[in-house]
């Protein structure tokens, strides 16, 4: 597997840090159960993809259906960290216009009404 997964807390939000390849199979498993689990343990959620290298079309239906269904159980996302390609991969699939993508952790915090100077 060539995804790595740390999370730490900040002023009561949980930020999540991924860093290799998001693809189908046990990378976009591995995210979805991480993803879930955390997201069960506090509901308000930054995710930096700042370390990830690749993601295919099985990695971005998982991070679609995470984040629908942490949208629909009152949960909240928050995007950090695109690279330039996954940022233009948003774009094309017009998925920019569904996850809420920030240019920053703090900028994201901030959003999430809990931002740590």
């Amino acid at each position: 597997m060539n995804l790595k997964l740390e999370k730490r807390q900040v002023g009561g939000v949980t930020i999540v840090s991924c860093q290799g390849r998001i693809m189908f199979g046990d990378e976009a498993n591995a995210l979805r159960d991480f993803l879930k689990q955390t997201l069960t343990e506090s509901p308000r959620m930054v995710l930096n993809l700042s370390g990830v290298t690749y993601i295919d079309s099985g990695g971005l239906g998982t991070l679609v259906g995470v984040y629908s269904s942490s949208r629909a159980a009152g949960a909240e996302i928050k995007l950090t960290g695109l690279g330039q390609r996954l940022h233009d991969v948003l774009q094309v699939t017009k998925l920019a216009t569904v996850f809420e993508v920030f240019n920053s952790e703090q900028e994201a915090l901030t959003a999430l009404g809990r931002g740590v100077a």
